[in-house]
């Protein structure tokens, strides 16, 4: 052990290789502050004699009740400095009196400072290296000073030597990472001060009763553009930086705010739960499974806490019950982020670790974030979904999709592992929106105008057959999602999908009558789960209804086009496709899943949703930019044969929708076809343009209410579908009054119902 900590067990340390790193654990349980090599000399001491005894350390913890970890990148920058004091101590002849010519002079001035010199370089190199640098940079200047005035030539000479000692020492330290980082708040310094040290070292902070690794402080050259609190309990610092386009998500979360004696506590029952692990069977109800070990966690804090004296409210029990369940059966902070309703998408990449997390925020777009998740943890995740799913997750089958429902928020999580990704697991979260999206909120967000809601709006109502192609994370789902809430409540909807994305369970809340279907994952080997095709062709048997198709992705759209031809004149048949155009659609369904071209004639309409990148690249943000029929009338090649006609397109310039000469004029086939079956419309084609654009402004004025009122629930979906059925019931009763679906007078009325409804809830 270190010679100035011997005897004492809180320096006692050991170097475990995990993987490809070489990790110093140093153990100081007893030791009564934090183990901060920023804060505390002592600490920085000890460090530095340990570090001269070992080799090839990457990372250094200090284990206590909280894990404060150094990365390779701070691990480095100490070793650096511990390189020169072992340099020192070996050439320690080189300092000796004699070498420098002191035993021949007896002057005491001299011999003082070469004193201070020896405790500058043997003793605060180790514990202060800043302070040391800067005084023998001032030892320096004034040997270099006195020089000047010295005339005697024996002692000019022993000073030039003692000078070039220091020199030697300085230029050493002005080699190193440290003293680089530091020379920007060296001037003005204080001696001692060691709040430069908190610009440099930053460690990642983890309580034992955790897995996930987090760096608490705050980046020192950060600029802060954003902040807010999740649940009263969650502090989020968003912060940019000078030199880098990357933008940084900080998330302090309770469970880094307690007292060291609630850290206790939970370290204790996470160790007792541990022991009482779920049985197999009760993943399949996850809910029930988190509420019994809640009442259970709650039981044991409480006993715990009496046989500690530690007073607790009921409150507090319930938030370190909360905490534990999250860390027993849990997804740890995954489910503090998933609490966020800004956050999108989360992704961890292989190898665990090394990287932070990563999230798509719904106003910064790309950020990464100060959490770092283990290996430990990882494998524990993997555990959960597979018992959760009931899907396998192997070698044999390296892909894993699946949804899942956590009281924060429900998301859909795709897993990879070896031998698909040679480094391990790695976990795409992508969280759903709590309540389904609406039009109205797409206007909002300007992903498409008052006049695309309204033309989709009457799609809708015209029972046609969309696809809705783009990328991933284009917004394919969530704009399917906005359509189904444009389907009247009294029409029965049924959905197909491989992993469950849309929001059924809040429709079915709001009075829809909706019966989801879960088949096999196009992406997974064998399994007990019906295949797509087999799900579709069901649907069929099952009666009338609309049919939505979560995504179209293999051979399940020979069963899909089966269905539309089938039943498109009477229902809507919606689903999406990944595609980046109209042709890209056909090309995918026809070359690569092998439909016949006439049975691609089926679809009436495909709507594109894709990103759209600001000049500078550094925005993204979502558009529909294109609204397309597809005809009848072409043999082989819709492209070449004018089978696509653009009903509205993404105007650049003006960042919207703009309709197309082809609209303009009347020239749809798909919206001829709705008007023939309806006698108000039929052959009169201003009066079809008319009740777009009747559809468009209610949908605008329910924006330009929301915003003026600051009323955010109008856009949401149960005063939408209040608000659609008010006007297909003001519709319904202005026909029979004057004979004629008089847009004028519905507005007028809807607009009085609006007015009424804002007073009310007012």
């Amino acid at each position: 052990m270190p010679e100035l900590y011997e005897g004492k067990k809180d320096w006692e340390y050991d170097v475990i290789r995990e993987g490809e790193e070489n990790i110093l654990y140093i153990y100081v349980e007893h030791l009564s502050y934090a183990p901060s090599i920023e804060d505390y000399a002592t600490v920085m001491s000890m460090l530095m004699d340990i570090l001269a005894q070992v080799t090839g350390v990457t990372k250094i913890v200090f284990s206590q009740k909280r894990e404060h970890e150094y990365d390779y990148s701070q691990t480095k920058i100490l070793m650096e400095i511990v390189e020169i004091y072992k340099k020192i101590i070996q050439e320690k002849d080189m300092f000796s009196y004699s070498t420098i010519g002191l035993d021949q002079l007896n002057v005491q001035y001299i011999n003082q400072r070469f004193a201070e010199f020896q405790n500058l370089a043997f003793k605060m190199m180790k514990s202060d290296p800043i302070s040391a640098y800067v005084e023998l940079l001032r030892a320096l200047r004034r040997e270099k000073i006195d020089l000047e005035k010295i005339t005697e030539p024996k002692f000019k000479e022993v000073v030039k030597r003692y000078a070039a000692i220091i020199n030697y020492v300085v230029s050493l330290l002005e080699k190193t990472r440290l003293i680089e980082l530091a020379k920007p708040y060296i001037p003005g310094y204080k001696l001692g001060d060691r709040s430069i040290y908190r610009y440099i070292f930053t460690p990642i902070i983890k309580p034992d009763f955790m897995f996930t690794k987090l760096m608490s402080t705050f980046p020192p050259d950060g600029e802060e553009i954003d902040s807010y609190t999740i649940n009263d309990e969650s502090d989020v610092t968003v912060f940019k930086f000078p030199d880098d386009t990357k933008v940084l998500y900080h998330l302090m979360p309770p469970e880094f705010k307690l007292t060291e004696d609630k850290y206790e506590l939970l370290d204790i029952a996470r160790k007792i739960m541990a022991e009482h692990k779920p049985r197999e069977e009760e993943f399949t109800d996850p809910e029930r499974m988190r509420e019994v070990f809640f009442n259970i966690g709650h039981d044991l804090i409480e006993e715990l806490a009496k046989s500690k004296n530690i007073m607790l409210r009921g409150k507090e029990i319930d938030k370190l019950t909360d905490v534990l369940v999250r860390y027993t059966v849990g997804f740890g902070l995954i489910e503090v982020l998933l609490q966020d309703e800004k956050i999108q998408d989360i992704s961890i990449n292989s190898p665990m670790g090394k990287l932070p997390m990563f999230i798509v925020h719904a106003d910064h777009g790309d950020c990464y974030t100060n959490i770092v998740p283990t290996k430990n943890e990882s494998e524990g995740w993997a555990s959960k979904l597979r018992l959760i799913s009931g899907r396998p997750l192997d070698e044999a089958n390296p892909i894993l999709d699946t949804e899942l429902e956590l009281p924060s928020a429900s998301t859909r999580v795709a897993v990879i592992t070896k031998p698909l990704n040679p480094t391990g697991l790695a976990y795409s979260f992508r969280r759903h929106r709590d309540k389904p999206w609406t039009l109205p909120l797409f206007i909002k967000a300007k992903m498409i105008n008052p006049t695309a809601a309204g033309l989709l709006s009457f799609l809708i109502d015209g029972t046609r057959t969309m696809l809705i192609a783009g990328t991933r994370s284009s917004g394919k789902s969530s704009l399917l999602s906005g359509l189904i809430v444009e389907i009247m409540r009294k029409y029965r909807i049924i959905t197909i999908e491989d992993t469950l994305e849309l929001p059924c369970k809040q429709l079915r809340d709001m009075g829809f009558n909706i019966q989801s279907m879960k088949v096999a994952s196009a992406l997974g080997k064998e399994s007990t789960e019906v295949d797509a095709s087999t799900g579709i062709r069901t649907t069929l048997r099952l009666g009338d209804s609309a049919l939505i198709i979560g995504e179209v992705r293999s051979k399940e759209a020979i069963a899909l086009y089966e269905a539309m031809r089938v039943g498109a004149a009477a229902n809507v048949v919606a689903g999406t496709i990944h595609s980046d155009s109209p042709y890209g659609v056909y090309d995918r369904v026809v070359n690569d899943i092998g439909i016949p071209k006439t049975s691609f004639k089926a679809t009436d309409v495909c709507i594109v949703a894709n990103p759209i990148r600001s000049a500078d690249g550094l925005h993204r943000f979502r558009r529909v930019t294109q609204i397309t029929e597809i005809r009848k009338h072409w043999n082989n090649d819709p492209l070449e044969e004018k089978g696509f006609v653009d009903l509205m397109k993404y105007d650049a310039d003006k960042d919207e929708l703009v309709v197309t000469p082809d609209l303009q004029n009347g020239d749809s086939d798909v919206l001829k076809a709705i008007a023939g079956n309806i006698k108000e419309f039929a052959g009169d084609w201003d009066a079809i343009w008319d009740n777009i654009m009747l559809r468009a402004n209610i949908k605008s004025t329910l924006v330009d209410v929301s915003t003026k009122a600051e009323r955010p629930d109008l856009l949401e979906a149960p005063f939408v579908i209040k608000s659609n059925d008010i006007y297909h019931i003001l519709a319904e009763k202005v026909k029979n009054e004057v004979g004629a679906l008089d847009s004028k007078k519905i507005l007028f009325e809807w607009n009085e119902w609006l007015k009424r409804e804002v007073r009310k809830k007012g």
